[in-house]
């Protein structure tokens, strides 16, 4: 029987959302390469093999195919994208195979209709929820417009974000949209600017968002706004790309489905700190590898708990039954077919990400 245990995903390493796709390779390989180091599966180690799709549909598909057909995975993991991940649906309902920690909050993926699909983040609803609750009880905004991405990422995020303006009888004063993998945001703002709302939720990619907000606080009717993003959108990224074009980093509000990145109180950082720096010293830490991070820990769980031989199906079994308290100092509870249930909310102040406090 193979000592090697194939682990498969289909990410971004080149175009315009290409530093996401590196942040989930940093993340989940650090803690893999541990594993491998330390004999943490006995004779077993894990092959964590990578294919770039650029964030387009087409290619996820080719190489989700090439991944169950050809190198024979095991389970696919920790895939970027919502519009990616919905076109292999057809393969993932056909083939069986365990699809984990996607970084998607789709609600597609959360309806139960696949016991293969275990996500592992919270649900953009539940981010969009956190966000809108923020900011209409403790801001007291009321006036929200959305600028989103024309592809079905931007279509869950705009569908949550009706329902949740609805819950308090609001609607949307404006909304702009662009395309996946474009920077083409000049429509989006002409349709946003002359409404002159406080606040934006921005369901979109880390370049797109930042030139959208560099933009926006050049014009007198939207240089105080809000700018609300989902995790999606990447917030290391996105202050990075905003401090090169020079933009002052005030009124940003990130959702994010992890504790901060920085907080040593909590044991689990601690151990991602010192992986990321052991494997990837020269890479810069962030919410998105740290996400990754803790998502291979709990696959490598699941796989540590089979008893017998290795199968599909006992990791699945195992992945839904993961200890509580595995991730020291971070809850986790299998409801909804995800692991993780909580939003964390952060403003960006003198260079650090702060928890805003509920």
């Amino acid at each position: 029987m193979s000592k090697t245990i194939t682990i498969g995903t289909s990410i971004p390493q080149t175009g315009i959302i290409k530093a996401l796709g590196d942040s989930v390779i940093n993340g989940a390989s650090s803690y893999f390469n541990f594993v491998n180091d330390n004999h943490i599966l006995g004779e077993k180690k894990i092959r964590f093999l990578v294919y770039d799709d650029k964030y387009e549909p087409d290619l996820t598909t080719q190489n989700t195919n090439k991944l169950i057909f050809k190198d024979n995975i095991f389970a696919l993991f920790s895939f970027i994208g919502t519009p990616t991940v919905k076109s292999i649906l057809p393969i993932l309902y056909d083939e069986n195979i365990p699809f984990f920690a996607a970084f998607s909050g789709a609600s597609f993926l959360r309806d139960n209709q696949n016991k293969n699909i275990v996500n592992f983040r919270s649900s953009y609803s539940q981010e969009i929820e956190a966000i809108v609750s923020h900011l209409y009880e403790d801001e007291k905004i009321n006036s929200i417009a959305v600028f989103y991405q024309n592809d079905n990422y931007g279509e869950e995020g705009y569908i949550s974000l009706l329902k949740s303006l609805k819950k308090r009888n609001l609607k949307l004063v404006a909304q702009g949209s662009y395309k996946r993998n474009t920077l083409s945001i000049n429509h989006a703002f002409n349709e946003i600017k002359d409404a002159k709302p406080q606040a934006i939720v921005m369901v979109g990619a880390y370049k797109t968002n930042a030139l959208f907000i560099k933009k926006a606080k050049q014009n007198e009717n939207l240089k105080d706004v809000i700018f609300a993003n989902l995790s999606f959108g990447d917030a290391n990224e996105m202050i990075k790309e905003l401090k090169q074009q020079k933009t002052n980093t005030n009124n940003l509000l990130f959702s994010q489905v992890v504790p901060n990145y920085t907080n040593n109180d909590i044991p689990i950082v601690l151990q991602y700190q010192k992986l990321m720096k052991k494997y990837h010293p020269k890479e810069e830490l962030g919410f998105i590898s740290f996400e990754s991070f803790l998502a291979a820990k709990v696959l490598v769980n699941a796989i540590s708990r089979i008893k017998d031989d290795l199968t599909r199906e006992e990791f699945l079994c195992n992945l839904k039954e993961t200890p509580s308290d595995l991730l020291d100092g971070i809850n986790l509870e299998y409801k909804n077919t995800q692991l993780l249930n909580k939003v964390y909310l952060f403003h960006y102040e003198n260079s650090k990400f702060v928890e805003v406090e509920k």
